[in-house]
């Protein structure tokens, strides 16, 4: 069960933003990507821009809504597991979420000394292959993000209703009402949200900045 506990919460730290920019081994070398992880980058590309435009160049504008869908790979979720001296016990994972974004909050956020960014609930849905039959989950959060001179300094991810076969949903379950009571992901969320505002936006900026 220990392993299993450690699987869950991965996979939680995995799925916090969908692909913007958690769960990333920065530590791994690069890998060739294949024809379909190509084709998700490409169609998060354009939901990357957006968001940065409001952080970095605090464009006006409409909110932001978007449809965002990233895979990892078996061997990306063992090397993050690993560290817990642990192993991942599924294979691939696949995960949609529709993303919307209210962009003069994000705006206010790194503009503001101090800001609160509070998101609506976002809903997810994940298919993790495993070897008698792909595992069905589904889950909520709603991040709460505190931002001072520009910067996320706290986060609490606010975790809601998870449906999943038992096993999973056990493991899940364990690793979500974790962070929600002791808010263990903090570190990992406050990271990826600097780490996206500065480098990922930086890889996309000759969009955002025209």
């Amino acid at each position: 069960m220990r392993q299993k506990k450690f699987a869950g919460m991965v996979l939680a730290i995995a799925l916090i933003t969908a692909g913007a920019a958690a769960a990333q081994d920065k530590a791994a070398k690069p890998v060739e990507l294949t024809p379909e992880e190509l084709a998700e980058k490409e169609g998060r590309k354009a939901c990357k821009v957006a968001i940065c435009a409001a952080f970095r160049a605090k464009k006006p504008g409409g909110d932001i809504a978007c449809n965002v869908i990233k895979s990892w790979r078996k061997e990306q979720l063992d090397r993050i597991v690993s560290k817990a001296r642990a192993s991942w016990p599924w294979g691939p994972v696949r995960c949609t979420v529709d993303i919307k974004l209210p962009r003069e909050a994000l705006i206010k956020a790194v503009s503001e000394p101090k800001y609160e960014l509070k998101l609506e609930p976002h809903s997810v849905a994940c298919t993790v292959q495993r070897e008698k039959e792909p595992a069905e989950i589904k889950f909520s959060f709603a991040p709460k993000v505190q931002f001072e001179a520009g910067k996320a300094v706290k986060a609490k991810l606010h975790w809601g209703q998870i449906t999943a076969p038992t096993l999973v949903k056990t493991a899940m379950w364990t690793a979500t009402a974790t962070d929600n009571t002791f808010n263990v992901l903090e570190g990992t969320v406050v990271e990826d949200i600097n780490d996206f505002i500065s480098t990922k936006c930086d890889e996309v900026k000759d969009e955002w900045s025209k």
